[in-house]
């Protein structure tokens, strides 16, 4: 059964949507970006359907100032209180759920992952955290498009280099050696940990709550996070046993192909068993 709730987040209303079942373990969607709950096409209500249709209580919602939710767009900086919110009014609508785990993809998952210190759930999933520094743009894109990091752009030349057409190109004068060696040399670059990075390092180093990192491989923010979780800054995470990293071959930021949907479900799955 799908219900449509309203709850209280700082004084401001705001709107959920419960997709209830019996069992016990449940799901709480926060959504990235300024997405709206159903999510990217529509993705994240069909993930509730989908688990809630498996036994699982899903519950996801706008946060303040998005779709039909009150309040002011605070950014995901500013969304602690409605995390907690949401994981309250899903504990209260869904009694009989006695574990919450949380999913959250792009900066959904490091705002889980900032501000998860009190909140009544019990597992973490972290999908393509958001690692980047940049001024906020107020626009919702379900692919994230930001301006590459240095691990995004060697990654992209890597492959071109793999491809024996580009070799073909390169003599044929289709590429620009110009640019092809002005984007070398900027991959080169050693990039230093943005202070989101070292902020999301320190929290995940002293979590013990299960924590599950999903990577799209191919996507930019994913290879950014990846390129960060390699530095020292995340040794202490990266040691610890309650904390393990998938990676799935896709550049869908949001999982949208068909491989990464199927997989990207399995991995919910396995940890809402």
């Amino acid at each position: 059964m799908r219900r449509h709730i309203t709850f209280q987040c700082e004084g401001d209303t705001l709107a959920g949507t419960l997709d209830d079942a019996a069992g016990s373990a449940g799901l709480l969607i926060v959504s990235g970006g300024n997405e709206i709950r159903s999510g990217a096409h529509g993705g994240q209500a069909q993930l509730a359907q989908h688990f809630a249709r498996a036994g699982h209580p899903v519950f996801r919602y706008d946060r303040r100032g998005i779709g039909d939710s009150e309040g002011e767009n605070g950014e995901f900086e500013n969304s602690a209180e409605d995390i907690a919110a949401a994981a309250a009014t899903f504990r209260k609508e869904a009694p009989h759920v006695a574990r919450i785990i949380a999913f959250g993809n792009c900066d959904a998952a490091t705002a889980l992952a900032l501000f998860q210190v009190g909140l009544p759930i019990d597992t973490l999933i972290l999908a393509n955290p958001w690692v980047i520094e940049q001024e906020a743009s107020g626009e919702a894109d379900e692919e994230a498009p930001t301006t590459p990091s240095a691990a995004a752009i060697r990654a992209r030349y890597w492959a071109r280099i793999k491809n024996p057409r580009s070799i073909i190109d390169l003599f044929s004068g289709k590429i620009n050696l110009r640019k092809l060696l002005g984007g070398l040399a900027k991959a080169s670059q050693r990039e230093e940990a943005s202070g989101l990075a070292v902020r999301l390092a320190k929290a995940l180093g002293g979590t013990d709550w299960p924590v599950q990192i999903l990577l799209a491989k191919r996507d930019t923010t994913a290879l950014a996070f990846y390129a960060a979780w390699k530095d020292a800054i995340f040794e202490a995470a990266r040691s610890r046993e309650n904390i393990r990293l998938t990676e799935y071959d896709s550049a869908s930021h949001s999982f949208a192909d068909a491989g990464a949907k199927a997989w990207l479900k399995a991995q919910i799955g396995d940890m809402l068993k």
